[in-house]
């Protein structure tokens, strides 16, 4: 058995990857994201499920003071783009080396790089991966239909092949991901041209309607039957600003009437009872925003039901 068999059927070795990227929105914080979630305690909670955990440092972001965008309806897209490229090859380096990355932002436009790793290395292997985008927004903007520029809104959309070349085409396989193994959960906040994008792609999208219409557990088992479809397996792409304000306060774009903390941890429990996580990413985390470093624990804690965390 090789080393990225072994992840598939269960996580055993979790490595940290900081992102302290703040150039894909419009407020300044997330940057100290990974810095709040160490701080809240993932290595002691890693560690205290039994499995072996190493921290891999940030990978380098640049420095916001002094930038100005080149092209208003992509802000920053040359920056982000060289970020998420180290990104891309810090992830699929350790994919290959048998470690379940965990990559701990910073702004949501941190997942073109963290799919692009993980799709490479099992399109090297000429399989290809599902995608759970937990999310308040649907991140299926492009700079052509954007109503800010704000690339945060955007990485989504390019992992399924629109937008700009220097996020859609960072992998060796395009798209990324395949729309129909692609699924967003929690939305309940999309931009009009957005809503076109998303129908025309054909993605599937879970709206807070359904989860209350259907409940939280239905939902995640259609999900991640969509997202396990053929593929080596999937990975989770959790946005903080998917759960309830009242849950994860510490966020850039907080939307009123999201997932609450139980429903939050039967999303990860769900994902964590599959044995079929290929990776794990936790964005938006925004401590100037926060209360006590609440939203970096709660991401913890969503870390530890999803590498298997159980009550009994």
């Amino acid at each position: 058995m090789d080393a990225s068999s072994a992840v598939r059927q269960h996580a055993s070795r979790v490595a940290l990857v900081g992102v302290p990227m703040d150039l894909g929105g419009g407020r300044r914080g997330v940057d100290m994201g990974p810095s709040a979630f160490r701080i809240a305690g993932i290595e002691a909670a890693v560690h205290g499920l039994g499995l072996e955990f190493r921290d891999t440092g940030n990978v380098e972001v640049r420095d916001p003071v002094g930038l100005e965008p080149l092209d208003p309806s992509a802000r920053f897209l040359p920056e982000i783009a060289d970020c998420c490229r180290r990104l891309r090859d810090r992830v699929e380096g350790l994919v290959g080396e048998g470690w379940l990355p965990l990559v701990v932002g910073g702004d949501h436009s941190i997942a073109a790089g963290t799919v692009a790793g993980l799709s490479n290395h099992y399109h090297a292997r000429q399989e290809r991966i599902g995608l759970v985008w937990f999310d308040a927004h649907g991140d299926m903007n492009t700079p052509a239909i954007s109503e800010s520029g704000n690339i945060h809104g955007m990485p989504l959309a390019a992992l399924l092949g629109h937008g700009p070349d220097e996020l859609a085409r960072l992998g060796s396989r395009f798209p990324a991901v395949d729309p129909g193994n692609a699924v967003l959960v929690g939305v309940r906040s999309l931009d009009a041209r957005e809503k076109a994008l998303i129908k025309e792609v054909g993605l599937r999208c879970f709206t807070m309607k359904e989860i209350d219409q259907y409940g939280i557990h239905a939902v995640m088992k259609e999900a991640l039957a969509i997202a396990n479809d053929g593929t080596a397996g999937f990975h989770l792409s959790f946005d903080l600003d998917g759960t309830d304000p009242g849950v994860a306060p510490g966020v850039g774009t907080p939307v009123p009437g999201g997932v609450s903390y139980r429903e939050s941890h039967t999303v990860v429990e769900l994902v964590a009872e599959t044995g079929r996580l290929l990776g794990l990413e936790m964005t938006e985390i925004n401590p100037i925003l926060d209360e006590r470093n609440r939203t970096a624990r709660a991401a913890v804690e969503f870390c530890e039901s999803a590498l298997g965390k159980r009550v009994l």
